[in-house]
């Protein structure tokens, strides 16, 4: 117990400290309200759209067939084991919430290695049945072969999100508009500055 007595400040900074750890904490609070840093911790479609450039993705998905039977984790997350699926949510969703939060976001979205390996995997998983009775790739050895060395989206261009690259690819997208994370009583301050 001494030694931590060490590390206390004295007694006329004690408020000032207070106030400070104070201020650190809420602003620490506000960035992961602002971020939506708790939204990536569900499996909810509608966190993609936390960026303004997943937008088209999201819409497209939204009118694939994969939207009946999945959701963006089922095919960007590994599902190999719990520890596997959740360090890589989270180092990912870290990531993406930061370039939100930033709005350091690219016109252009592209896939990361890791993500690249993962949806593959994914694919392979859900559609493993497919491949397996796939009598035509399986009677001919050279397409069994040439099939491993490719990425199934490599044939299946358009699925599920067609031909996505950018937003103008899909200028029209109707899809939900995230909750802003301006507080209440702050648009409230505003509209009395703007009616002065």
């Amino acid at each position: 117990m001494n030694f931590l007595k060490k590390f206390y400040p004295p007694d006329r900074w004690k408020i000032p400290v207070i106030i400070l750890l104070g201020i650190f904490v809420g602003l620490g609070a506000y960035l992961v309200h602002i971020s939506r840093a708790p939204s990536y911790l569900s499996d909810e479609p509608e966190t993609c759209i936390n960026c303004h450039v997943m937008v088209p993705q999201y819409a497209t998905w939204m009118h694939s067939s994969h939207r009946e039977h999945t959701n963006c984790n089922d095919c960007h997350v590994p599902h190999d084991n719990f520890v596997d699926h959740y360090y890589f949510k989270a180092k990912d969703g870290l990531r993406h919430a930061t370039i939100f939060t930033l709005r350091n976001e690219p016109q252009s979205i592209t896939i990361k290695h890791a993500g690249v390996e993962v949806v593959q995997q994914n694919c392979i998983r859900c559609h493993e049945d497919l491949i397996e009775e796939d009598k035509i790739f399986n009677k001919n050895k050279e397409l069994v072969e040439m099939r491993k060395e490719r990425l199934c989206w490599d044939c299946h261009r358009d699925i599920p999100h067609g031909g996505v690259r950018s937003l103008s690819s899909t200028p029209n997208a109707v899809v939900p508009l995230p909750k802003s994370p301006v507080p209440k009583w702050l648009k409230k301050a505003k509209t009395k500055e703007n009616k002065k």
